[in-house]
């Protein structure tokens, strides 16, 4: 792509670390340095998005070779050494109820996100996070790297998909860091994407046991041909069960897989959706769409 479109028409080349968008798997850091290498080789500067920092960094020290024995801080340095920017939505890895971080290496880069500031939030000085939320947040970058902590979070999610599994639920294997993606179409195969499957799996489970999931499939990644306007489907169609951090015993996900499961059973019970409102920007649709039974 950088080839095609010249590397003066690419801005930033991210790397969003865990993935959110395919299961919320992990970036290897073989792959994360050999991005960096390439970028810097046509002078594109790398930005990670760092939400689930530590959650990958736990991944590599379990799964990659040449990182057994090095800490979840020493992972998460090497990581960053191969970027030049990186932002941050602390809800993640930053154990905290709100807010993020912006950081970089470049002063030019940091100069004018001072001055964005001012137009977004307020003044550097006292805009944005209140002193309180980032003395949390501090606290929390430091929690969230506990490889005990990480060890109970990562296992808490497998638990849930080996649940599901069990009782034939179609996942997206192996489970990531921080929730089970169910398969849309393979639990509705009779419901076509076009009528939403993985997004009316999605009130199924809220209406079978008030537990609230996401769409990620049609809804959410969902476009229209610039040109004619016809809709293109994603290959992407799962549902998201997000898990929250240090809210949920092992017996709400039996909850959730119970559920799930009697779902399952009457799957062919279950029709489509129909869109009914999407928005101004399709892009951002799957926050504010409108959806009628079929």
């Amino acid at each position: 792509m950088i080839d095609e479109k010249g590397s003066e028409n690419v801005s930033v080349v991210i790397i969003t670390v865990t993935c959110n968008n395919n299961g919320g798997q992990p970036v290897s850091m073989q792959n994360i340095k050999e991005v960096s290498e390439l970028a810097k080789k046509y002078n594109i500067p790398v930005v990670i998005d760092a939400a689930r920092l530590a959650e990958n960094a736990y991944f590599i020290q379990q799964r990659e070779e040449g990182y057994k024995n090095k800490s979840i801080k020493e992972i998460t340095r090497e990581m960053f050494s191969y970027c030049e920017t990186a932002t941050m939505s602390s809800k993640k890895d930053g154990m905290v109820n709100i807010g993020g971080l912006f950081v970089t290496k470049n002063e030019d880069i940091f100069k004018m996100a001072q001055q964005l500031a001012i137009v977004h939030e307020g003044f550097i000085t006292y805009g944005g996070l209140t002193g309180r939320d980032l003395e949390a947040l501090a606290v929390g970058l430091q929690e969230g790297c506990d490889p005990h902590y990480l060890e109970y979070r990562i296992n808490q999610v497998k638990y849930l998909g080996d649940q599901l599994e069990e009782k034939g639920v179609p996942i997206v294997r192996p489970t990531g860091g921080h929730g089970v993606y169910v398969d849309g179409r393979r639990f509705f195969p009779h419901i076509p994407q076009h009528e939403f499957p993985s997004q009316r799996l999605v009130t199924a489970l809220y209406e079978e046991a008030g537990v609230r999931a996401v769409e990620l499939g049609a809804c959410a990644f969902g476009s229209k041909d610039p040109e004619t306007g016809d809709p293109i489907w994603p290959e992407v169609e799962t549902m998201r069960i997000g898990i929250s951090r240090r809210v949920y015993t092992n017996s709400h996900m039996d909850v959730i897989a119970n559920a799930l499961g009697e779902i399952y059973k009457n799957r062919d019970n279950y029709k489509g959706l129909k869109l009914v409102y999407e928005g101004p920007i399709v892009s951002l649709r799957h926050f504010t769409a409108g959806f009628e039974l079929l």
